[in-house]
């Protein structure tokens, strides 16, 4: 059976298929050879198009009053769309909208698509871009009406054909297969890059046309996870504008899952890549903290994390501060007049009362007592090292937590002589990291302790 190809363009309200809508529609239906089949039409969105839009297209609210809307032309964009391969330059964006809008008329389709783009970047590599103006003004492919459906389906019409004689080696008819990839890569990945991504636990990075990392993520198998990136038909605008920014993906192999996570929250940490979640969530919400008052007293106080103070112990909830405010105030003596309980805000002169109290102790006597409660806190956390596997048999990978705070992580050859714990840590990594990190590491060396170098 002779395939037929459906060569679309659309013109919208704006970027993505949920919370725009499609202002303009092209189809030319090509056998291979030539264009046997076409149709346009523009389309009444129902919403009012944005300024930057009519300056890009020319396409107002006037000019689509009395144009139908898409309901009135669904089925006749169906009927030329069903059984055929359909073709689009950047073809993801176009074929969210058809998709989207054809369901909503209650319309179920789906296709196989091939990319103008990525087919370009196959058969004719080296361009200076692969937009559709660019790409034509190299391959002298004339262009009328740009930014409008007609004239940019008409321009990747001839692109298609030209593409089609110009593919010497069957890439196209690979890119057709159900199993390939191009199928649901985005444009601008190259299709060697993900082809060579391990299928190894580690990290991988998403880059932008500038090289610069957009997206970090873990996985324990990076090839595998990778690709689940550009799998479903997820509509929304995020996921859309983020297939669009990524040009090359990296990776780098870890020896295990809490070396990928530690490395992954470390490399967020110092990128701060725009499509990654801030760690927030993760991060503690209460406190200790000690202060001096007006009067000289170190007080101790349970408080939200703020940037203004620095915390004693960091805790996830306002009930564990308590608690552990508590039970150093009970071990040690400590004047309850000179504590606060409940989260409150931190301040030298909200305690001005101080001053005037009778019977409190003297001053050295509770700031040397509080100093001996704080000396506590600091010894209970523990410093060790944790090793693990390595990345191959000549190695072993280590993770180091000083004095309860994650320090650095890395490999160590297994011939190196490191008996002292001191050494280890100097022959790892450095990495700022966080009370997150920390618990991870802590909470896995409580489940294998075997894996622990502990300090003296």
């Amino acid at each position: 059976m002779k395939l037929e190809y459906a060569i679309v363009d659309i013109e919208t309200t704006g970027g993505n298929a949920r919370g725009s809508r499609m202002t303009e529609i092209a189809i030319r239906i090509h056998n291979g050879k030539e264009v046997i089949d076409s149709f346009e039409s523009l389309i009444n969105p129902e919403k009012d198009i944005p300024l930057a839009i009519f300056a890009l297209t020319g396409i107002d609210n006037e000019m689509v009053r009395y144009a139908p809307v898409f309901g009135d032309i669904a089925k006749r964009v169906y009927d030329m769309l069903e059984g055929r391969i359909f073709v689009a330059h950047n073809v993801n964006f176009d074929y969210s909208f058809v998709k989207h809008q054809l369901a909503e008329c209650g319309l179920k389709w789906t296709a196989k698509k091939l990319c103008t783009v990525r087919m370009a970047r196959k058969i004719k590599p080296g361009h200076r871009s692969y937009s559709l103006g660019y790409l034509c003004d190299d391959l002298e492919i004339p262009i009328t009406n740009r930014h409008r459906a007609g004239g940019d389906c008409d321009a990747t019409a001839i692109l298609f054909k030209r593409l089609l004689e110009w593919d010497e080696d069957g890439v196209i008819a690979e890119m057709v297969k159900k199993s390939s990839k191009d199928q649901r890569l985005p444009p601008n990945l190259p299709a060697d890059q993900f082809e060579a991504l391990p299928e190894r636990t580690g990290v991988y990075y998403f880059h932008d046309k500038k090289g610069k990392v957009i997206y970090v993520g873990k996985a324990l198998n990076i090839k595998k996870r990778v690709g689940q990136h550009f799998s479903g038909h997820n509509i929304n605008p995020q996921r859309q504008n983020f297939l669009r920014e990524i040009h090359a993906v990296s990776a780098e192999i870890c020896s295990t899952e809490l070396m990928a996570l530690l490395l992954e929250c470390a490399e967020i940490k110092r990128l701060w890549p725009v499509h990654n979640r801030a760690l927030k969530k993760y991060e503690p919400k209460f406190g200790v903290f000690v202060y001096e008052d007006m009067a000289g007293y170190k007080r101790l106080a349970v408080g939200k994390i703020s940037k203004m103070h620095t915390c004693c112990m960091m805790v996830n909830r306002e009930y564990d501060a308590v608690k552990l405010l508590s039970g150093l105030v009970d071990r040690y003596g400590i004047d309850t007049r000179l504590c606060s309980f409940t989260n409150t805000k931190l301040s030298r002169q909200d305690i001005a009362q101080t001053a005037i109290a009778t019977h409190l102790p003297p001053v050295a006597e509770h700031n040397d007592t509080v100093e001996s409660a704080l000396e506590e806190l600091q010894g209970c956390r523990p410093t060790f090292a944790l090793f693990d596997k390595g990345r191959d048999g000549n190695e072993k990978s280590c993770v180091f937590i000083e004095k309860g705070n994650f320090y650095g992580m890395g490999y160590i050859d297994n011939g190196s002589q490191l008996s002292d714990i001191h050494d280890v840590r100097d022959n790892l990594t450095r990495y700022a990291g966080n009370h997150y990190m920390a618990q991870l590491i802590i909470n896995y060396a409580e489940k294998y302790p075997r894996k622990v170098m502990k300090l003296g």
